[in-house]
């Protein structure tokens, strides 16, 4: 069994390619040394619409991945070949799972409540749903939409910072911790979201909760949503 944050950055910023590049190398390695503190057997490097390959360090596996921005929401591309970059808006959903399945990496969607569409589109053949680290008072609301897909749930943290790796991960279970291996653990449902409630991540989740609010980049389930929405006697708020 391993313990594996499917979904990490190594940058704090977005965009200014040139200058990520240069910061890369140093992002990744306090994110690995951040990982190996956390006890964590691997880490998946899911930058916004790039992948570049980055050494295993301190014993911590380097996982390749993409985070693309579909025109509907973020989907999270792990295994052992993902696009080396994407633009920004122009695969849909469909396309990019056909992308990640083309190239041997498993299709994730990231954060289904947070600034994303692409929870409705019933048809799209993901392979798992994210427990998010930023926000896992979703996770009750994640849970049911997995379960209404017949599909396996991972957690990730969605790391900016080094101290945030962790927060939420996945235990897959495999024979070793390889992309190929990590693929084929998530497609036969061999994983476990987990969420690590220690107090400065629960306190960090309340800031990135009211950050999104001001944005409006959260959502609620869709009650009309079959097997999405509300089961009779439980409420909402209490998806903690």
């Amino acid at each position: 069994m391993y313990a594996v944050d499917l979904h990490a950055h190594t940058r704090f910023f977005h965009g200014r390619r040139a200058l990520g590049d240069r910061f890369d190398p140093l992002g990744h390695r306090l994110l690995a040394g951040a990982a190996w503190l956390r006890d964590l057997d691997g880490v998946a490097t899911t930058n916004h619409d790039y992948y570049t390959a980055l050494p295993d360090r301190f014993g911590v596996a380097s996982l390749p991945g993409n985070e693309i921005t579909t025109t509907r929401g973020h989907l999270l591309v792990v295994g052992p070949d993902p696009p080396a970059e994407t633009e920004p808006g122009e695969l849909t959903p469909a396309e990019a799972v056909e992308l990640a399945h083309d190239r041997g990496c498993a299709a994730v969607l990231a954060h289904p409540y947070r600034n994303s569409t692409i929870r409705e589109l019933e048809d799209l053949p993901l392979d798992a749903i994210e427990v998010n680290g930023k926000h896992p008072r979703t996770r009750k609301w994640v849970r049911r939409l997995a379960d209404h897909r017949e599909l396996p749930l991972v957690g990730g943290s969605d790391a900016h910072y080094p101290f945030e790796v962790g927060r939420a991960y996945t235990e897959i279970e495999a024979e070793e911790l390889s992309p190929t291996a990590v693929v084929e653990a998530v497609r036969e449902g061999r994983v476990e979201a987990r969420v690590d409630d220690w107090l400065p991540h629960r306190l960090l989740r309340g800031v990135y909760r009211k950050v999104h609010e001001r944005k409006r980049h959260l959502d609620r389930p869709d009650s009309g949503t079959p097997g999405v929405g509300t089961p009779p006697g439980e409420d909402d708020d209490d998806a903690d």
